[in-house]
């Protein structure tokens, strides 16, 4: 499969946030705990360099807890503060305003050496599409979320989002979008529905899908399906058709609606928890 990427808003949103950044403490970037790696946008790093950063791994209740583990590992070690978090339903999110306070505590130990005492830490939330945002910045904000307006010195428009007196969030300065040389990347979001399912193949997709879970997974699919698996993914596709009885007219098995049925089954948890991307492959 070859994926093609037109991100007309990726100059504006670097816009967006080189403007901005020299009025943040911390950068607070969502991954999908899927696919840590690819859910990045490579440019942030050179964007929040000399800020505190704190990575989000983002729906980790989807992917494996022992991975998890593993990469929020491998972020510490390049020098991250990582939690794992489930927006949709909090989890993780208590946790936050902790690691907030501990990433920025740098900033606040100069700050009382200036005689600044109490001035909130100032955060940005970024991070590529569907990966969770919105539902994010919800959670933490709760329902308090009170706009403290313009401030002096910030541009109209832009809107702080005042947590509590201790944390200041930047109500989202735009979208960065993957940049992805490889095409491995664009397949792994892909399967997380980061990239619009109308212009996937969907029978490929699935095919693909089929070809990591035999290797990385062995057993998912014989056990949600009840079927046999073969070495021809696109016959493992017919076989969940039949096992599933998706069928168009004539009774002939419609592989189509079995490979939309997989994704869908992937991306709501429905055959486990998986992660496809691992540390080991970028060591």
């Amino acid at each position: 499969m070859h994926f093609q990427w037109y991100p007309g808003h990726m100059t504006k949103a670097k816009r967006m946030m080189q403007e901005n950044i020299k009025l943040i403490d911390l950068v607070i970037e969502l991954v999908d705990a899927r696919i840590p790696v690819s859910s990045r946008n490579p440019d942030i790093d050179e964007l929040g360099k000399n800020k505190a950063r704190l990575i989000l791994l983002n729906k980790s209740d989807l992917a494996e807890e022992k991975q998890n583990d593993a990469w929020a590992e491998y972020f510490k070690e390049k020098g991250f503060s990582v939690v794992k978090v489930n927006s949709k339903r909090g989890g993780g999110i208590k946790s936050i305003q902790g690691v907030i306070q501990e990433a920025c505590k740098e900033k606040i130990e100069r700050d009382r050496k200036r005689g600044i005492l109490n001035r909130p830490v100032r955060a940005m939330v970024v991070g590529i599409p569907n990966v969770g945002k919105s539902t994010f910045i919800n959670a933490l904000a709760g329902k308090a979320c009170a706009k403290t307006g313009n401030k002096p010195g910030v541009t109209k428009g832009k809107q702080w989002i005042r947590l509590n007196k201790n944390v200041e969030l930047l109500d989202t300065p735009g979208i960065l979008w993957p940049k992805f040389e490889d095409q491995t990347v664009g397949l792994r979001l892909a399967f997380i529905g980061s990239i619009k399912d109308e212009i996937l193949n969907t029978e490929e997709l699935a095919m693909e899908m089929i070809t990591f879970l035999t290797e990385k997974y062995p057993g998912v699919l014989e056990e949600k399906y009840s079927i046999e698996i073969s070495e021809d993914s696109y016959e493992c596709l017919r076989r969940i058709a039949e096992s599933r009885h998706c069928l168009v007219k004539g009774n002939e098995l419609d592989t189509n609606k079995a490979a939309i049925l997989l994704i869908d089954d992937f991306r709501s948890g429905k055959l486990g928890r998986i992660t496809l991307e691992f540390p080991e492959d970028y060591e």
